[in-house]
């Protein structure tokens, strides 16, 4: 069994209260209802006009792109996007506890002797880069996000083509690239096959953190592998609140808490005990493998 503990993190709703393109609105003045409604508009107006279907989840990147070539997100390009990343506001408790967790099970001696850690994943529908500009980007050990391919129009770079995205239900294919190691070994693929001790994260050891209905597909693999599933709600968000407690009604998650990660809060000692399960499973395991592969010693025989 693998002697990795993986944290995966949805990023927008879930690690900062809103949306991470919250701030390149703010800078052009560009009312972010408006540009959400266009957003929401696109499937039907493709579908309609065209005939083409559309993926809801990322077709909002073709809508930053074409504000970025008219001239409404002027010079809007990957390095802008980073820049942005530091302007986020992350809930209480982030960036803190990426770094609390791993410490806790790295200082205890107990499970150092079995090489046991944890790691932290980002999987988005947002933008990458806008991600990696942030203040957690050092502290995770991969990120998935949607990203973007440049262009020089009137001698400046700009956002001009999508170059990779991740949907809701793609968010299941990163679990498993997680689960096979590819982030630490980019030439594996994710489709080759791969005995289930020879991977590199067991899913078992796997908690998937998110906000919503829209983490469903991620959920369900994580859930039904034998992981942890928790969901987050803003403060004082009642429409929020209600549908994380349809989602545990329904067995879709394992537990859900107030968004705040500061020790002592409901979501900190839910995440840090399960991380704790995880460890001290491990630990066993590996202890009781340890003892069945050791022979006993000979004895004389009776005369």
């Amino acid at each position: 069994m693998s002697n990795i503990i993986a944290v995966i993190w949805d990023f927008d709703k879930t690690l900062v209260n809103g949306y991470m393109q919250d701030p390149i609105f703010e800078h052009y003045q560009v009312d972010a209802k408006q540009f959400w409604k266009e957003v929401h508009a696109l499937p039907k107006k493709y579908q309609e006009e065209q005939g083409v279907n559309v993926n809801k989840d990322t077709i909002y990147l073709n809508q930053f792109i074409h504000y970025a070539k008219d001239g409404r997100f002027l010079g809007l390009n990957n390095e802008k996007l980073k820049e942005f990343g530091t302007q986020l506001q992350f809930y209480q408790g982030i960036p803190e506890i990426f770094t609390k967790t791993k410490e806790m099970i790295q200082n205890n001696p107990a499970y150092q002797e079995y090489n046991i850690k944890v790691e932290h994943y980002i999987v988005s529908t947002g933008m990458k880069a806008i991600i990696m500009g942030s203040v957690v980007a050092n502290l995770v050990d991969g990120i998935w996000g949607c990203e973007l391919i440049e262009d020089e129009m009137d001698g400046k770079r700009i956002i001009s083509e999508i170059g990779y995205t991740i949907d809701n239900t793609s968010k299941t294919k990163a679990i498993f690239e997680i689960n096979k190691g590819i982030p630490k070994h980019p030439d594996l693929d994710v489709n080759s096959t791969m005995p289930e001790e020879m991977r590199r994260v067991q899913i078992e050891n796997m908690i998937y953190i998110a906000d919503g209905p829209s983490d469903i597909p991620a959920f369900s693999v994580i859930n039904k592998n034998g992981g942890a599933t928790f969901a987050i709600y803003p403060k004082g968000d009642k429409a929020a609140f209600n549908q994380v407690e349809q989602l545990r009604q329904d067995g879709r998650i394992n537990m859900y808490a107030e968004a705040d990660y500061s020790e002592g809060t409901t979501a900190y000692m839910w995440i840090t005990n399960k991380i704790l399960q995880f460890a001290n499973k491990i630990r066993e395991i590996e202890r009781d493998k340890l003892a069945s592969s050791v022979s006993k010693s000979p004895k004389h025989l009776p005369e």
